[in-house]
């Protein structure tokens, strides 16, 4: 399987919501072999959406000449687009809403009809895609967190979507957090493995990923604890 990974964090490689993805990409790789690239989208050159909606009346080409011409290149080549981010404002972080306006180019101004919405006729044949969303947060937990994130992310992958929300992500680079954050990556490795068999991941397995790892009251009064 051929994988495009965004990582959205302008933190790079030191993102705490990348140690999940991670944990996830080698339970992917337990099944089967996989083609995996990964993207840090704030080193890329992306300008901004004008919203001119050129590229959607001449066959996908854009006003701007830059790094997303790749990009969507090679989102068409691939099989698995995987899109890990950190929690920003409940939303997702500015490099990828960036990136994520300027894939208007894979869909025209023709609409049409999906049960009760509408959406556009796309320009390339992307069906086959899956979609999938790894996204953490500081908060406790999620309730009333990751909604907006959750809700966006369906309504521009309708299809073959599977998202995973997880709070008290920071603890994933915090060293003395091991003890809880290990068995945390090794139960996201599991699903990594079972998502790659078959598709799905177990809805307890699920459940447990996307629980705080230890109680709520508890990390607040440890991150509160460190507020100077």
């Amino acid at each position: 399987m051929k994988i495009l990974v965004f990582n959205g964090s302008p933190k790079r490689d030191k993102s705490d919501t990348l140690h999940i993805t991670r944990a996830f990409l080698e339970g992917m790789n337990e099944a089967e072999t996989n083609d995996v690239k990964m993207i840090n989208v704030i080193d890329k050159h992306i300008e901004f959406c004008t919203g001119c909606f050129s590229c959607m009346r001449n066959g996908g080409k854009c006003i701007h000449n830059d790094d997303m011409r790749t990009l969507l290149e090679e989102i068409l080549e691939s099989d698995l687009l995987i899109f890990s981010y950190p929690l920003y404002c409940y939303g997702m972080p500015a490099p990828l809403k960036a990136f994520m306006d300027r894939t208007l180019p894979l869909s025209s101004m023709a609409m049409h009809k999906v049960g009760e919405r509408y959406e556009h006729v796309g320009q390339a044949d992307f069906s086959r895609l899956k979609y999938l969303m790894i996204c953490g947060c500081g908060f406790p937990n999620s309730t009333h967190n990751f909604e907006p994130a959750v809700g966006q992310f369906k309504l521009c992958f309708p299809n073959n979507h599977t998202m995973i929300t997880v709070p008290e992500s920071p603890m994933f680079n915090a060293p003395e957090a091991a003890q809880v954050t290990v068995p945390r990556l090794e139960l996201v490795k599991k699903a990594g493995k079972q998502y790659a068999e078959n598709g799905n991941i177990e809805a307890e397995l699920f459940k447990e990923i996307c629980s705080p790892m230890i109680p709520e009251d508890v990390y607040a009064e440890i991150v509160n604890g460190t507020v100077k």
